[in-house]
C-alpha cells in the first residue's frame, strides 16, 4: 500500500497558519475534526497523546520535516493529515531549521507495527530533496497527493481509513 492511500485532498492543508509546533499540531487536529475524521473522545485522546509525544522530544526530524504521531485506543484505523507551511514552523527540530512539511498521524494502539512502518515510509519519502522541492512548489492539493502517489514509499498493511472528498 502506498503512503498516499492514507491521504485524500481533504486531508491536505496547503498553508498552515501556526508558527509554533504545538499550535500547528492543534491546527491539523482541528482540521481532522472539521472534516469528521477525528472527533469527540478520539480527538481529545489524540491531542493528549500528541502533546505527550512532543514533550518527550520534538518530532521535527530535520530538513524542514516533522512527523508528529501518537497511539490511541479511540481510533480503529490510521488517521493522517499533511500540512505545509509557507513560512515555516518552529518545531524545535533536530537541525533547528523551520519545518515546512508536517505529516501527522494517529495509529490504533493495537497496531504498533503499522506505526513503525508508517514512520519509516514518511522518513524515506521526505529524505529525498527532490520530493521536498516538489512539495514546496505544488500549487494544489491534487499536486501534493500526486507527489505522494508517485513515490514508491510503501506501508505493508491494508489497515487504513480513507475519507473520500
Amino acid at each position: 500500500m502506498k503512503l498516499s492511500s492514507l491521504l485524500t485532498e481533504s486531508q491536505i492543508i496547503l498553508d498552515l497558519q501556526s508558527e509554533e509546533h504545538i499550535p500547528a499540531i492543534e491546527e491539523l487536529v482541528e482540521h481532522l475534526d472539521t472534516i469528521g475524521m477525528l472527533t469527540g473522545e478520539a480527538k481529545d485522546d489524540a491531542l493528549v497523546a500528541l502533546h505527550a509525544r512532543e514533550d518527550q522530544i520534538s518530532t521535527g526530524i530535520g530538513s524542514g520535516v516533522a512527523i508528529p504521531h501518537a497511539f490511541s485506543d479511540k481510533v480503529d484505523n490510521v488517521i493522517a493529515i499533511f500540512g505545509r507551511s509557507l513560512v515555516g514552523v518552529d518545531f524545535e527540530a533536530l537541525d533547528n531549521a523551520p519545518v515546512k512539511f508536517i505529516l501527522l498521524f494517529v495509529v490504533p494502539k493495537k497496531d504498533y507495527n503499522m506505526h513503525l512502518q508508517t514512520l519509516a515510509a514518511i522518513a524515506k519519502l521526505f529524505n529525498n530533496c527532490e520530493v521536498r522541492k516538489q512539495m514546496e512548489l505544488a500549487e494544489s492539493r491534487e499536486e501534493i497527493l500526486a507527489i505522494f502517489g508517485s513515490r514508491p514509499s510503501r506501508i505493508a498493511t491494508d489497515r487504513v481509513f480513507r475519507m473520500d472528498s
